[in-house]
């Protein structure tokens, strides 16, 4: 009965704390609507989630977050540092490959996302099967060390999330 209501509890939970920051105002009226919220949109969304994604370790979820928050606020101010300080001929850009341990494809699409949101860094092209993933770097003078930081901050803790 539980697995009717709520297919997808940590989305219906995601979606009740967004709403909640959208109105921003905590009242018992937005508590309610979010949860309705929280329990439509996954219940018609369920049938296009055949495979729902198997989080091994939830509690890592907020491990991840925060490593992810600090490593975005530290590249804003590496990236504004290079704006304004670094003429334009000792700015080095790269692209970097990145070869995935991941086999889960929201993991991947986690991993993707997290390196797009990080200021300096983007994510362009997956691999055609999933092996690699390519990574442009504002500026970079080690792009094996970029490569292996993204491995070791993301791509492992991941790893423990999804596999």
């Amino acid at each position: 009965m539980l697995k009717r209501i709520f297919p997808h509890p940590l989305v219906s939970l995601a979606l009740v704390v967004v709403w909640l920051m959208l109105v921003n105002k905590v009242t018992l009226g937005n508590l309610i609507l979010g949860s309705v919220i929280g329990i439509i949109v996954p219940a018609m969304t369920g049938p296009y989630w055949p495979n729902r994604p198997k989080i091994r370790r939830p509690l890592k979820i907020v491990e991840y977050g925060l490593v992810v928050l600090w490593d975005i606020v530290v590249a804003n101010v590496t990236v504004a540092a290079i704006i304004l300080f670094k003429r334009n001929e000792n700015i080095h850009s790269r692209w970097v490959c990145v070869p995935l341990d991941l086999t889960s494809p929201e993991a991947i699409t986690v991993l993707g996302g997290t390196i797009t949101m990080t200021p300096g860094t983007v994510a362009s092209v997956l691999a055609a099967d999933g092996s690699s993933i390519l990574v442009h770097c504002l500026h970079t003078d080690d792009p094996d060390g970029t490569r292996d930081q993204i491995k070791h901050r993301y791509e492992r803790r991941l790893m423990e999330i999804f596999q």
